[in-house]
């Protein structure tokens, strides 16, 4: 809470007009996709700067060269959205769970890159998400989820990867884009606002010839085990700087 209110402060000037901004971008009518994402996009800079958080982004060049893909993230807090509009220069959905859907512009700013809602103890609701994401990205549409449910709270240590959220690429046919990110869960759950690094490894996409006849467990745990791997790989070379 201390570096959002210290975001804003040192944001001040610009929260106004990036305000009126956001919630004209809400009409979804009116702008295509690609403007509201854009406008998230050109800010997120600066909020992460503000906020003195540098964020170390590495793989960018290996996401698909064409739109209809999903990200899978291990997920560590608020800070992870921020980290993905930061360094993701194309629109892409995102899935979060449904207890944020009234949290004042969180809520626009989902509206504006399209995403959706997803009630973890709702079986039916969230295989509706699922299907519903799967059609959107056979369409064309990149998304984001994790896998994981909810936040880890075990620092860099990822959970379990639900297995029922990997049904999404199977029925897309589309490429799986596992991420790892690092220590973001400190800049919002630290209660400090002394400078830090976050990190973010988009890896080598796992096209659907490679998992097509896999089961969603197995995928589950594939990606997981890639991602786990790219954090380990990390702490070797940061060292000290992967808390």
């Amino acid at each position: 809470m201390k570096r959002i209110l210290f975001m804003v402060l040192r944001c001040i000037v610009f929260v106004p007009f990036w305000y009126y901004q956001i919630k004209r971008y809400t009409n979804t009518e009116k702008y295509s996709e690609e403007e509201g994402f854009a406008f998230i996009h050109k800010i997120m800079g600066k909020i992460c700067r503000a906020g003195r958080v540098e964020i170390d982004a590495k793989g960018m060049e290996q996401l698909p060269k064409e739109n209809g893909y999903i990200l899978f993230s291990n997920h560590q807090g608020l800070f992870d959205s921020l980290i993905f509009f930061e360094t993701h220069e194309r629109p892409f959905g995102i899935v979060i769970k449904k207890e944020m859907q009234n949290v004042i512009l969180v809520k626009d700013i989902i509206r504006i890159v399209r995403g959706l809602y997803m009630d973890r103890e709702d079986l039916r609701q969230s295989m509706r998400v699922i299907q519903q994401m799967s059609k959107e990205v056979k369409d064309g549409r990149n998304y984001l989820i994790f896998p994981e449910g909810t936040r880890s709270k075990t620092g860099n240590v990822p959970g379990e990867f639900k297995a029922g959220t990997f049904k999404s690429a199977l029925k897309a046919k589309c490429p799986i884009v596992p991420v790892a990110i690092m220590n973001s869960f400190y800049p919002f759950d630290s209660g400090s606002i002394k400078p830090t690094k976050v990190y973010i490894r988009y890896l080598k996409p796992i096209e659907y010839v490679e998992y097509q006849s896999m089961k969603t467990k197995e995928i589950a745990a594939m990606v997981e085990t890639k991602i786990r791997e790219a954090i380990e790989q990390t702490r070797i070379e940061e060292g000290a700087a992967i808390l």
